[in-house]
């Protein structure tokens, strides 16, 4: 019985030990994903900030300046790129709305971001776009990848059209977690005019005036490195109208300037979330596949064992029965 049990337990360690690595290593690059049906909201604000007011022609600091933006998963256009695209594919269609202190419309900038539900990695399809100009984007945008890496990240900048690295710069505690910091800086760049923008005024009514507008931007993110969701986000944030003077007076008029931060409740919200998403993860990369290799381990351990005390010294071997030889006459 000894030696049956402890061919049972071998073949158990067997099977623990090989599920231990075939979940890490090709359970998990298939069945972490984004899901394509998600919506989120997040709420940020710029204290004490600088905002052109068109109807006064002038810069004014005001209280406080919102910045509303909406994520939301539209499951159709995934699944019609599927179809080419022979992947999991995600398509976020987002909306960034400006606000001022008077909840009066400022500005706003809606996107197309599809990318790999795995990956997180851009999917250049149809549609793909930020406020109605198609564009090819390279590197990440919102999301960072499942485990993200201690090392820099090519990030798009929605303003400029264009890609530039995010550099991470070492890893901080943020509410409990353990999360990496990214910062990246724009420098000072000429970039497109909103298709909306205040009292109707339109990008080719302000190209006909000369005037052009130029943005910088410092980019802060913390990011939790198991689902690569940012847990916080910052931006030290500038822009301003150049070749100015027929309509305010001066070469260069301020038309926003202010530290943007996620509000508290929204930090509070994302951190909850975060934290309940890593655990799946975790299952997945850490917890189970080291568990079965544990319980693999201890399995084969106890095989040995059993072997052991069924052929251990002192223990009398089995004797057989011979029969009589005949007697010869």
């Amino acid at each position: 019985m000894r030696r049956k049990a402890s061919l049972i337990l071998l073949a158990l360690a067997v099977f623990f030990a090989a599920l231990s690595p075939l979940l890490r290593w090709y359970a998990f690059p298939r069945l972490a994903k984004v899901p394509p049906s998600q919506y989120q909201e997040t709420v940020l604000e710029a204290k004490n900030a600088t905002l052109l007011d068109y109807k006064q022609f002038k810069s004014v600091t005001v209280p406080k300046v919102t910045i509303v933006q909406t994520l939301k998963g539209n499951v159709e256009e995934s699944r019609k790129i599927e179809k080419t695209a022979g992947k999991d594919v995600v398509v976020w269609d987002s909306l960034t709305y400006v606000l001022d202190d008077k909840g009066q419309f400022v500005s706003k900038n809606p996107e197309r971001y599809v990318f790999d539900a795995h990956s997180q990695a851009p999917v250049h399809a149809t549609g793909e776009m930020v406020d109605g100009d198609p564009v090819k984007r390279e590197g990440i945008e919102f999301k960072w990848p499942f485990l993200t890496e201690k090392r820099d990240y090519e990030y798009f900048d929605a303003q400029s059209r264009t890609s530039a690295p995010i550099h991470y710069k070492g890893t901080v505690p943020f509410h409990g977690l353990k999360v990496y910091y990214f910062e990246q800086t724009i420098p000072w760049t000429r970039v497109p005019f909103p298709k909306a923008m205040p009292l109707g005024v339109t990008p080719e009514v302000a190209k006909q005036t000369g005037l052009t507008r130029w943005y910088s931007t410092k980019r802060m993110f913390w990011v939790d490195p198991v689902t690569g969701g940012p847990v916080n986000g910052e931006e030290i944030h500038q822009e301003e109208l150049r070749n100015a003077t027929a309509l305010f007076g001066q070469d260069k008029i301020t038309a926003f300037s202010g530290h943007v931060k996620m509000r508290e409740d929204y930090v509070d919200h994302t951190v909850a979330l975060i934290k309940k998403n890593r655990t799946l993860i975790l299952l997945l990369t850490s917890y189970l596949p080291w568990g079965f290799l544990g319980l693999g381990t201890a399995l084969l351990a106890l095989s040995l064992w059993l072997e052991a005390r069924s052929r251990r010294p002192g223990t009398p071997a089995p004797t057989t029965r011979t029969e009589p030889e005949p007697v010869r006459a």
